[in-house]
């Protein structure tokens, strides 16, 4: 036979055997990404698993005596959900068989306890050792790292992802907290699932989804975005760009729709474009690439460590706070587990104005929402550096949230909030809530007060405690109409010393509505 013929001959005997063997060639059943060995799964919920296999393939799903089978749809989805499981330090197997896959699919070393979504930026990635990222480091790391065997905490840590699609998986993988685990690990997520863990003797789990300079709008779904008049030209600015992009990937730079700049960063010349999804300033790509790959994974709530990334200049800064309502609503909306309780951090102090007053201002309107609580940063802020190192006590304050108002622990939850001001002649008396047991003057006499008269110039003023209420005062006005607390992008610099009985910092606040224009602001 002829050396081209017989070529030939073979590659059709080969094409013929490939057609003969297609219908049985199988595809294997997969679980979702959030799913893997030393997992932590939700107590006293119901929990969904779900993952991929061939269309109309039954798939059965064993753990902790529960056994549940589903068949994937036209797509090659599948979806199940366990009653409420109760809760298990020991760790057990979950096993996932299809009905056209040879083997099974074994996740070793599953418990079941309490599970908390950690998200935002940069402080909320910071590792445990700065051996990890040049920025990052407890203040105590050497100390922390090694009393670190806690084999009941797990950490999830998404790779970081962005996406203009939704996307249906994310790279990420459980591990068990130990001392060579746990330098990797979000220094917040741990320190929190540490504190709750001592106090509340059941399995934690942390999914960590977080990313540096990441803005809040890129944490939202298209669909919430789009329905919602204020905000949308955030996502038609990512359409605009993405559009432009694709089109003319080589320019020319100067006719493309301008990237959102965070408020504090000088805009520059783009001499050449770059991919408008791998700018985390974008409406949605953080949410289309790694939150929507875990939605529905059972969670007992979120908290939040984000606010120095705010794009769009004053608009942007003015609709901060009711970008956060909108974030919490959609993922509250997509979890369909009602409203889980969701904690923030608010910004301590920098000379930035990235961390400027109106922030934290448009950060405490969440406690707008039902089952909210927000962490106070004051007294740990680090004049020249975004990054403070003292994470312990931020730790410290979602925990006590999440003790007071999740678990049920009688302690105090929060800082001292302001509730209340009356005017009696030169003095300003201003009542504040969180304050049993009294108010503290930490270190000395009281600081960081100010009051204006009419003519709206603020002045430091002196002031006194008076149970759960603060007396101001100055001999340069006579009839003071407003006063405001911590009211500076570094409030530690004004040595605000305000605190309640259990420790916790008083929040920055104002009790006027007066225009306040933050100088500086890059508008845009």
């Amino acid at each position: 036979m002829h050396k081209s013929v017989s070529i030939r001959y073979f590659a059709a005997i080969l094409f013929l055997c490939s057609i003969a063997l297609a219908p049985c060639a199988r595809a294997e059943v997969h679980l979702a990404s959030p799913f893997t060995s030393h997992m932590v799964l939700q107590r006293d919920m119901k929990v969904p698993v779900w993952g991929t296999a061939d269309a109309g393939e039954s798939v059965t799903v064993e753990f902790a005596g529960q056994k549940i089978s589903a068949q994937a749809d036209a797509g090659g989805n599948w979806r199940v959900k366990f009653k409420p499981l109760k809760v298990s330090a020991e760790g057990r197997t979950l096993t996932v068989t299809g009905s056209h896959t040879a083997h099974p699919i074994t996740l070793d070393d599953v418990l079941v306890g309490e599970v908390w979504l950690a998200s935002g930026q940069s402080n909320m990635v910071f590792p445990v050792s700065k051996a990890h990222a040049s920025y990052a480091g407890l203040i105590n790391e050497e100390q922390e790292i090694a009393a670190a065997n806690h084999p009941l905490i797990r950490m999830f840590t998404a790779e970081d992802t962005k996406a203009y699609e939704p996307q249906t998986s994310v790279r990420g993988s459980w591990q068990v907290c130990s001392p060579q685990t746990v330098p990797d690990f979000s220094a917040v997520g741990y320190l929190f699932a540490r504190d709750l863990q001592k106090e509340i003797k059941t399995p934690v789990g942390i999914i960590t989804e977080a990313s540096g300079a990441s803005a809040a709008e890129a944490w939202i779904s298209r669909d919430a975005l789009a329905a919602d008049p204020q905000l949308k030209f955030m996502l038609d600015s990512l359409d605009a760009s993405v559009k432009y992009y694709r089109a003319k990937p080589q320019g020319p730079a100067a006719e493309a729709p301008l990237h959102p700049t965070p408020i504090n960063k000088p805009r520059v010349p783009v001499r050449r474009l770059s991919d408008p999804v791998r700018d985390q300033h974008f409406a949605t790509v953080q949410f289309n690439g790694m939150i929507n790959p875990i939605i529905s994974y059972a969670i007992r709530g979120a908290i939040w460590y984000q606010g120095e990334s705010i794009c769009w200049g004053t608009r942007g800064l003015d609709l901060y706070g009711h970008v956060q309502q909108t974030l919490i609503k959609d993922w509250r909306t997509r979890w369909g587990e009602g409203g889980f309780p969701f904690y923030i951090v608010q910004l301590p102090g920098q000379q930035n104005i990235s961390n400027n007053p109106r922030v934290r201002e448009e950060q405490a309107s969440v406690l707008n929402l039902k089952n909210t609580g927000m962490a106070v940063g004051m007294g740990i802020g680090e004049a020249k550096n975004v990054h403070p190192h003292d994470k312990a006590p931020v730790a410290d304050r979602l925990a006590r949230l999440a003790l007071a108002n999740v678990y049920g622990r009688k302690i105090e939850s929060a800082s001292p909030m302001f509730v209340s001001v009356k005017t009696t002649g030169s003095a300003v008396h201003i009542k504040f809530s969180h304050a049993k047991g009294g108010l503290v003057a930490k270190d000395g006499a009281l600081k960081g007060f100010q009051i204006a008269g009419a003519d709206r110039k603020f002045v430091d003023a002196e002031a006194v405690i008076a149970g759960d209420t603060v007396v101001v005062s100055s001999a340069q006005v006579a009839s003071p109409v407003a006063v405001r607390y911590g009211w500076d992008d570094f409030p530690e610099g004004m040595g605000c010393n305000l605190y309640n009985a259990a420790g916790l910092p008083a929040a920055p606040f104002r009790s006027d509505k007066w225009d306040c224009p933050i100088p500086g602001i890059v508008e845009n």
